[in-house]
């Protein structure tokens, strides 16, 4: 049972990565890719009717977690109170950007809102990051699940470790290029003229800061825990999540020179995906990682709930996901196809 929920769990938490990656990804690119006020309001138009629908999908990781392994949030949100804060915050900062930016006229505040929203979203992809790294390294649990972590320490990865050291921050870097690439995919598939050509452009230049970055952390994963291979040693099925993120980190590439703009973002979005459910497998069964002690480490038979509870749960979270996901599908296909500089004219905020 415990298995099935982790599976559950990564469910929604791919989504929310792929989802609200590209707009993510977009407000990093925000102030690069658009040269005047009518290109960013296309750039912001493009993700306007999907940004806050997006978010949904941390809402429900965060309650599938909630109930399927409470220890798990328990220690989570406790241990990780600072970046979480932070986080919460940089959230309210971009929807506030998003909405408010044409509300309040002159010349000065659509320029301090749309930096706030491109400082904004560098910061939250850096500190998600941050998080799936020390999610990997582990933290330091004690016998009793707690832990707390300042924000740095010594900035090695070993020891007193702190929420920065080398390895998160080289995680963190990776998942800013990783979401910028995915932002700038998702640009070119919404835009036509001059933001496509420069969408396409981006993403060529930024593919090779990720294809660096990707094989960085694989590298240094496997030689700081190579207990990380012991999952592929043992079921060599599991190579096919590396393989996955492998074929879409070329896909991109290779798409973006023959311009197959909805290619490009399939492309990214599998590599995205092949980058998690690589980290997932590398993981299993463990949650969270005990750096102090593995045996404090948080597994999928020690931090879930109750077995009949999980079991009724089974009932009633396929009926959640649907409405979830029926509520993305009609949104994007009821707002698809391209945006055009001339048609942000009477389009209110966006």
């Amino acid at each position: 049972m415990g298995t099935i929920w982790f599976c559950l769990v990564a469910i929604p938490l791919a989504g929310y990565v792929i989802l609200d990656g590209f707009d993510l990804g977009v407000g990093i690119l925000h102030l690069w890719i658009a040269r005047n006020d009518s290109e960013r309001r296309v750039v912001i138009r493009s993700i306007g009717p999907f940004w806050d629908g997006n978010e949904v999908w941390l809402v429900a990781a965060g309650g599938t977690i909630y109930f399927a392994f409470p220890a798990l949030y328990a220690a989570s949100l406790s241990g990780f109170y600072l970046p979480l804060t932070i986080v919460l915050w940089l959230l309210i900062v971009r929807g506030i950007s998003i909405e408010v930016r044409n509300l309040v006229g002159g010349e000065v505040w659509p320029a301090f809102w749309d930096a706030g929203f491109a400082v904004a979203s560098i910061l939250l992809a850096a500190f998600l990051g941050a998080a799936l790294g020390n999610v990997v390294r582990g933290v330091p649990l004690d016998s009793a699940g707690r832990f707390f972590e300042p924000l740095w320490t010594s900035f090695m990865p070993a020891g007193r470790t702190g929420i920065l050291d080398w390895y998160t921050v080289l995680v963190a870097f990776a998942a800013v290029a990783a979401l910028a690439l995915h932002g700038a995919a998702w640009l070119a598939s919404k835009t036509d003229g001059v933001l496509n050509e420069r969408a396409l452009g981006i993403a060529s230049r930024i593919w090779w800061l990720v294809a660096v970055l990707t094989g960085g952390i694989t590298v240094a994963s496997f030689r700081l825990l190579p207990q990380l291979m012991f999952n592929f040693a043992q079921h060599h099925w599991g190579f096919m999540f590396p393989v996955l993120a492998v074929a879409g980190l070329i896909g991109i590439q290779w798409f973006a020179r023959a311009k197959q703009d909805a290619m490009v973002f399939g492309a990214s979005c599998a590599y995205l995906l092949g980058m998690l459910t690589t980290v997932a497998f590398s993981l299993y069964p463990t949650l969270l990682a005990a750096s102090t002690n593995s045996l404090y480490s948080l597994t999928v038979s020690n931090a879930k709930a109750s077995d009949y509870g999980l079991k009724i749960g089974l009932a009633w979270w396929p009926i959640g996901m649907a409405l979830a996901g029926g509520y993305t599908i009609f949104t994007y296909r009821n707002f698809a196809g391209r945006l055009r500089t001339t048609e942000t004219e009477n389009h209110g905020g966006y």
